[in-house]
């Protein structure tokens, strides 16, 4: 198809005559008329409005950036940018080692080891609920909680929904997670780090785990 049709508040849509109302529409005077500003969206006959600045609707699968906001009863309530708290319940994470086996009264004790208020994350879309709130996972050891970067928040309609969610700006050595749900987290790349401790490991000068440690010690006088 052409481009997306932008419409503002008020502006006329076209005739309602064989269109469904959505979200974002009114009917007058047998024309559709636009309630908020945004871009124009038809599924078949249905005709809707998704605002600019909307709140996010997650979708399965959809790579997100969350914060901590509360434990409870098996489960870690998190502000992800949409109209409820999503759910992120224990039976979701990844266990350490990989384990996979049923949840314990030990598990439940030992949530706070795997997250706390106030904690970001990142984490993928698992279901949406029948009312409308998002629950999420971090079975794959790509997500998990986010350390020692820098956090941006824009409008989650300026994220477009792409196969990699992921990404490396090697010239700047910074890791890039777009969260589709408008959260973006930024850090210092790990690859280029992990290249250079691999290829001195190879030369056989010395193990892998000394040089890590010098050089954490090389770093520690540098200025977060």
């Amino acid at each position: 198809g052409g481009e997306q049709q932008y419409v503002t508040t008020g502006e006329i849509i076209g005739s309602e005559t064989g269109f469904l109302r959505g979200h974002g529409t009114h009917a007058k005077d047998g024309k559709l008329q636009a309630t908020v500003s945004g871009f124009v969206q038809r599924v078949n006959k249905l005709v809707s409005v998704h605002a600019l600045n909307a709140r996010y609707t997650g979708e399965i699968g959809d790579v997100v950036v969350c914060r901590v906001l509360e434990l409870g009863d098996k489960r870690w309530k998190l502000d992800c940018n949409s109209r409820q708290n999503a759910v992120l319940l224990l039976s979701s994470v990844h266990l350490p080692g990989g384990v996979q086996r049923r949840r314990t009264l030990e598990d439940q004790l030992r949530m706070r080891q795997f997250y706390v208020e106030g904690d970001l994350i990142s984490a993928e879309v698992q279901n949406i609920m029948s009312d409308g709130a998002i629950s999420l996972h971090t079975r794959s050891l790509r997500y998990g909680k986010l350390l020692n970067g820098f956090f941006l928040s824009v409008p989650a309609s300026l994220i477009k929904r792409c196969k990699q969610h992921f990404h490396t700006l090697s010239s700047l050595s910074i890791d890039l997670i777009l969260g589709n749900n408008g959260y973006i987290w930024l850090q210092k790349s790990a690859k280029k780090h992990l290249g250079k401790l691999e290829r001195i490991q190879a030369e056989g000068k010395r193990p892998l785990g000394a040089v890590a440690v010098e050089e954490e010690k090389g770093e520690g006088g540098e200025s977060k």
